[in-house]
């Protein structure tokens, strides 16, 4: 059987600034299919390359695949849908599968636009994709995809089916991701030109931040053994030349035993290796002592979700931090001779000119050597999205990317924060590109940030950063800002009033309860549920309902959705 991965070919002027990031779930879903021993698997990047569509169409339909997976976070579902109809297009008999964190909680919404996918893989994919893929190469798929859990599809009916959720994979160790499917010289970090890898070390979050859904997707927070973890990284090393290495993780701080035996086993293997995190405020700070061993290991970059300017912001995102905090953990990261770069969420409903200053003043304040300022992004998976309502008017979610505000402030116009935004970026790294990165007496860091700044200079100037092309400059001090939403997906309260009572099967399945399905006694044909799972079979029926219940979610590296 043929299988063929795509990554499709979405781009937004955030995550790629800095370089070409190697999409994970190539590798783990990848590796995990090519053990089960359907070894005939290949990789098209359509994202990195940017292949346009009429070429990517002639590539599926030479290599005529029996099966087209891909994955969607929330800005790229549309690119997503649209990949798969190209794959159904180039070779009608395909089977089409996607997986991703929008669709594992917005499946119904996804299989009514775009219904010629035939499957959506639900949450953690490893154990649910061989499965399926195993059914769909012994040509049973259609008869026993009632009894493969995490999967939902549209039965003959016409109707929406989402069976119940797969247990989380308990033992990370047990992955085998494969990396050889990617094709490594597309990946290369500008800063320091050089290879990237993005390995997990650990899946999912304790925490509960209302604006995330991480905590929702992965459902339980569970870590890999650091040892084997640092055998894999070696091997990256040693095997494709990576020389910069970001942890997928969340918060790969949250287990500080864990963490520590990690910088541990770096600093004895005395890998080329530099990497980046990103992590929370209160762990550098119960941490700090640790920092010098974190830095002797190679950890150069920590991103900290700092989020808001205001004490109020921070307590609507349940952040569990102060403003003083987060000043005290920059301080104590460049202290350490690791770059410290804070986040800020822009764009939310009490957005104001003077709020938005108040970031800037905090920024020098702070004295970070980086910050982001991102656009408040409602997943429609999140608990905030949900207590907004109509608040939330725009769902033309490819716009959901971190660099285009959604929310409407009630003092002021989305163009307006957009031009706020763009004033800050300009005047913090104009400063530090005249009177602090050049003078860095650390030779590494110096080159470092360097590098950072010519990563921003470069897509500054092709108005790839922070999709620059969407302002078009009129003369004078005149800028107009077209944000580029589809009209059609921007709805009135009473639009989305009458989609919430009419329509609620297009809502997110954000606890993993599925659909509810005929279970048959005993002898019932292909209605049983039952599936040959680790002490599982149908008695196991409420294994899945109970781990979906739990409080537990998608993201990006210096960028990577907290989708």
């Amino acid at each position: 059987m043929r299988i063929l991965m795509i990554q499709p070919n979405y781009h937004a002027g955030g995550a790629e600034i800095a370089g070409n990031w190697p999409p994970g779930w190539v590798a783990y879903i990848g590796g995990a299919i090519k053990s089960a021993g359907m070894e005939n698997v290949r990789f098209i990047d359509a994202m990195c390359e940017d292949i346009p569509d009429d070429r990517l169409r002639e590539v599926i339909r030479q290599s005529q695949p029996d099966v087209v997976m891909a994955t969607a976070i929330t800005p790229m579902i549309y690119k997503a849908q649209s990949t798969l109809q190209l794959a159904k297009e180039a070779v009608p008999g395909c089977v089409t599968v996607l997986g991703g964190i929008h669709p594992t909680f917005m499946y119904g919404q996804v299989l009514q636009e775009a219904p010629w996918i035939d499957y959506i893989v639900r949450g953690e994919g490893e154990e649910i994709a061989v499965s399926l893929l195993r059914a769909i190469e012994n040509g049973t798929d259609r008869k026993e995809r009632k009894r493969i859990w995490g999967i939902a599809y549209t039965d003959d009916d016409g109707q929406v089916v989402a069976t119940p959720a797969r247990p989380v994979i308990q033992d990370l160790d047990t992955l085998t991701p494969d990396w050889s499917l990617l094709h490594w010289d597309n990946y290369i970090y500008v800063p320091l030109n050089c290879r990237v890898a993005v390995p997990n070390f650990a899946r999912g979050c304790p925490f509960t931040c209302r604006f995330c859904s991480q905590w929702k997707f992965w459902r339980t927070y569970r870590h890999r053994d650091p040892k084997k973890f640092v055998d894999e990284v070696e091997m990256l090393v040693r095997d494709y030349n990576v020389g910069f290495m970001i942890l997928a993780d969340e918060e790969p701080t949250i287990m500080k035993g864990k963490f520590v035996h990690l910088c541990e086993e770096l600093v004895a293997r005395d890998l080329p290796l530099h990497w980046g995190i990103n992590t929370r405020v209160t762990d550098i700070l119960r941490d700090r002592d640790l920092l010098p061993l974190s830095r002797k290991a190679g950890m150069v970059h920590v991103s900290l979700g700092t989020e808001a300017a205001a004490q109020l912001n921070l307590d609507v995102f349940r952040k569990q931090t102060t403003v003083e905090q987060n000043k005290l953990a920059v301080k104590l990261l460049r202290d350490a001779g690791i770059v410290a770069e804070v986040q800020f969420i822009m764009g939310l409903e009490n957005e104001t000119a003077e709020t938005i200053e108040e970031t800037y003043r905090m920024a020098l304040d702070w004295k970070p050597d980086m910050v982001n300022w991102n656009m408040y992004t409602p997943w429609p998976f999140a608990e905030l999205f949900e207590e907004l309502g109509d608040k939330v008017e725009v769902r033309d979610y490819s716009k959901y990317n971190f660099v285009t505000p959604i929310m409407k402030p009630e003092g002021m116009t989305r163009e307006q924060v957009l031009k706020g935004v763009l004033r800050n970026y300009a005047r913090f790294y104009m400063r530090k590109s005249f009177l602090e990165y050049p003078w860095i007496r650390d030779k590494f860091k110096r080159r470092y940030m360097l590098g950072c700044l010519k990563a921003f200079a470069k897509t500054t100037v092709t108005k790839k950063f922070y999709d620059l092309e969407r302002l078009k400059y009129k003369g004078g001090l005149t800028t107009e800002v077209d944000l580029g939403f589809d009209e059609s997906k921007i709805l009135s309260p009473e639009q989305i009033a009458q989609l919430k009572r009419d329509r609620p099967d297009l809502s997110a399945d954000v606890d993993f309860k599925g659909t509810p399905i005929k279970v048959m006694a005993c002898g019932g044909s292909d209605e049983q549920l039952e599936e040959d799972l680790p002490g599982g079979g149908a008695g196991a029926a409420s294994a899945p309902g109970a781990a979906g219940t739990e409080a537990a979610g998608s993201r990006s590296p210096i960028p990577a959705e907290s989708n």
